[in-house]
C-alpha cells in the first residue's frame, strides 16, 4: 500500500524545526553588544506579544529562545591591556599597503561589512594579542599585517 493511503496528516512529514545553533565557547560580548542583545529580546517580546499567525509565532519563540539564551549566557569581556590588541579593541592596521580600521567585537555583535569582527575570526585572533609597531602573521603570510594604533 502505498504511503499516501497510510498517512494520517501531512504534519507527519514535515522537516523539523530546530533551534538556532549557539557557536561553542564563551559567550563573551562588549558592553555595547551586550545593549544590542538586550534591546533585541525586548524587541521579539513585543513581537511575540502582537504576532497573531501561529507560524509566524513559533519563528518569533524560536528566536526569542536564541536571544534570550544569548542574554543569559554572556560575559562582558575583561578590557584588553592599554597597549594590547583585545576584545573591545579598536585597531588600525596596514594589510596589503592598505590602511584598515578593524573592531573586535563579541559573536553576536559582529558585522564583518562595518570591519566589526568577532573575536573567533581568523582575522581578529591573529591581532589578539599584538601591540603597536608589531608585525602579524595572516593568510600563511608572516608579516602580513603591521599594527598601526589601538584605542
Amino acid at each position: 500500500m502505498s504511503v499516501a493511503f497510510r498517512r494520517e496528516s501531512d504534519e507527519e512529514h514535515l522537516e523539523p524545526k530546530f533551534e538556532q545553533p549557539i557557536a561553542p565557547g564563551p559567550n563573551l560580548v562588549t558592553a555595547r553588544g551586550l545593549q544590542l542583545i538586550d534591546e533585541r529580546v525586548v524587541a521579539i517580546e513585543v513581537a511575540v506579544a502582537t504576532e497573531t499567525d501561529e507560524e509566524a509565532r513559533k519563528v518569533l519563540l524560536r528566536d526569542l529562545r536564541y536571544w534570550h539564551t544569548r542574554q543569559t549566557t554572556a560575559e562582558i569581556a575583561p578590557s584588553p591591556e592599554e597597549d594590547e590588541v583585545g576584545i573591545g579593541s579598536r585597531v588600525r592596521v596596514r594589510m596589503n599597503g592598505a590602511e584598515r580600521v578593524i573592531s573586535i567585537v563579541g559573536g553576536d555583535e559582529a558585522e564583518p561589512g562595518a570591519d566589526l569582527l568577532a573575536f573567533s575570526a581568523p582575522l581578529a585572533r591573529a591581532l589578539m594579542g599584538a601591540a603597536v609597531g608589531e608585525t602579524v602573521a595572516f593568510a600563511g603570510k608572516a608579516d602580513a599585517i603591521e599594527i598601526l594604533e589601538i584605542e
